[in-house]
């Protein structure tokens, strides 16, 4: 079973529209059974021990699913590279492109 985890930090603008883009996404291309959770970043620390991008980052199995120079243990937001330029999270096409990349 392919495991879907949305990591993001308290009051960041762009992990809610995130979340249902990637919910839609798995939905347009995975089992109906996969299970997307989500997980606060609290701290530096909490940061530290996973693969932590900035806020949303998707790991899918443990991996990220847009992957980047490196991990970051500060509590900020990401920037995705969109057809539509700079944006807070990537497009529900580019998350299903992954996905299928990725499966």
């Amino acid at each position: 079973m392919t495991t879907i985890e949305l990591l993001y930090i308290a009051g960041c603008p762009n992990s809610v529209q995130a979340l249902i883009r990637l919910q839609r996404a798995v939905d347009n291309t995975m089992h109906s059974n996969t299970v997307i959770t989500s997980t606060l970043i609290d701290s530096a620390e909490t940061a530290g021990q996973v693969l932590f991008a900035g806020s949303p980052t998707i790991l899918v199995d443990g991996v990220d699913l847009f992957p980047t120079d490196g991990r970051t243990s500060d509590l900020a937001c990401r920037i995705y590279v969109t057809p539509n330029g700079m944006a807070g999270a990537p497009t529900q096409e580019q998350i299903e492109a992954a996905l299928a990349a990725h499966g």
